[in-house]
């Protein structure tokens, strides 16, 4: 893949919601280290995090596998490379935004590309030899509360891996209660573990979440629900002083923008800003924020801040990243009524390289410059094209507003 992006055949990830999928951005993110670990992989560790939430994946990468060559026998180090490798893929796919989690569930399986090999090897050979690990140490002691955290933690990766880069979302789904059931023991042991809580939250979250025929597989498959308890527990998580804090907030940004509680997440946004200031993609989640809680000058100013920053970093783009800058740009300005800048912007972020849900909404803003100007016929053309590019990339939020505008033309400020 070049720095700007090259294109990705076949579906470039899994979309809108899954169960699992819905998890690939928060269960495993982190990888928390045991208090059994040796300190000084836990200094990698940390080390290697820190650089991955700053995108800087070459460094992380390189910090943790010189570490699993020192630490053969700490399963956190293995489960932190293949973490690494995981997020790596998706910042390839470019499907590391909010946007690609927030719509309803649906499905047993996609069509997806397959994974660099180099990556999916590192992958797949790292979480192998974690849970290898995980499983050793409690054969020789099965009260012992890290090895069944860690074991939850592994188990969770591989889940989460299987559905969200190998598109095998009902196997996954099945094999998640091992990961969940882990970490209710955890807190069963352990009631102070607020870092298990996240998992369990975070399940009990998305299960409550989901429409009534998939949460009543959950249900049976053994998985408890409860929407406000499973966000309690993610909260309680985010406000520990613990390896799980950060993980913990990259979860409430999602949940809060899926429960419309969207200050919340900008406040959330703010902290992570703070924390890792490399990490231009948190400017481009901030700028979105806004836009939906109807901040629009306010996402203007985050959005154009992002960009300086896009601007002066050499560093690799997740794919389809410039175009997802424009989009989001050209839709605050859509929401500020400046038409022809809103034009502008559209149309430089359609000659971007992009995946094809993005396309859609693009003709969606652009349907609503067409409506603004009176010319309606072309503003059904854009929301008709809007539709086809999105239900081709399983978009059904951009698909049911293009629907709505396509009926109702675009009433302007």
């Amino acid at each position: 893949m070049t720095k700007g992006g090259r294109p990705i055949t076949g579906r470039a990830g899994i979309r809108r919601g899954h169960l699992i999928v819905t998890l690939a951005l928060i269960s495993c993110l982190g990888a928390q280290p045991c208090a059994a670990s040796e300190p000084t992989s836990l200094e990698a560790r940390t080390r290697a995090l820190e650089l991955a939430y700053n995108l800087d994946q070459p460094e992380s990468l390189a910090v943790m596998q010189q570490a699993v060559v020192t630490y053969r026998s700490d399963p956190a180090a293995f489960r932190t490379l293949a973490t690494l490798a995981w997020l790596t893929i998706l910042f390839k796919r470019g499907t590391l935004t909010v946007d690609d989690y927030l719509g309803p569930a649906s499905g047993s399986s996609v069509s997806v590309p397959k994974p660099p090999p180099g990556l999916a090897a590192m992958f797949r050979d790292n979480a192998k030899q974690a849970l290898s690990l995980c499983e050793a140490r409690l054969a020789r002691n099965p009260g012992d509360v890290d090895a069944w955290y860690e074991l939850g933690s592994a188990v969770g990766l591989l889940t989460i891996y299987h559905a969200s880069i190998e598109g095998q979302l009902r196997s996954a789904f099945r094999a998640a209660r091992r990961a969940y059931d882990a970490h209710e023991r955890v807190l069963d042991l352990d009631p102070s573990r607020k870092d298990a809580g996240l998992i369990v939250g975070t399940y009990r979250y998305v299960v409550a979440t989901m429409a009534m025929p998939l949460r009543w597989v959950a249900y049976i498959a053994g998985f408890g629900g409860g929407r406000e308890r499973g966000l309690r527990l993610v909260e309680e998580a985010a406000a520990a002083d613990s390896d799980a804090q950060t993980e913990a907030r990259f979860a409430l940004v999602l949940f809060y923008n899926r429960e419309r509680r969207y200050d919340d997440a900008l406040d959330v946004l703010v902290k992570l800003q703070q924390r890792f200031p490399r990490n231009r993609l948190l400017w481009l989640e901030g700028g979105a924020t806004a836009l939906r809680a109807g901040h629009a000058a306010q996402a203007e100013a985050t959005l154009r801040r992002g960009l300086e920053m896009l601007a002066a970093d050499n560093r690799e783009r997740m794919f389809g990243e410039d175009r997802l800058w424009r989009y989001k740009l050209g839709a605050t300005l859509v929401a500020l009524g400046r038409y022809a800048a809103a034009d502008e912007q559209l149309r430089a972020a359609l000659a971007a390289t992009g995946r094809e849900w993005t396309a859609g909404r693009i003709h969606t803003e652009l349907g609503k410059v067409a409506d603004a100007a009176g010319r309606r016929r072309d503003a059904v053309a854009a929301y008709s094209q809007a539709i086809d590019l999105g239900r081709r990339d399983s978009d059904p939020v951009g698909v049911n507003e293009a629907r709505r505008l396509k009926r109702e033309p675009y009433r302007t400020r």
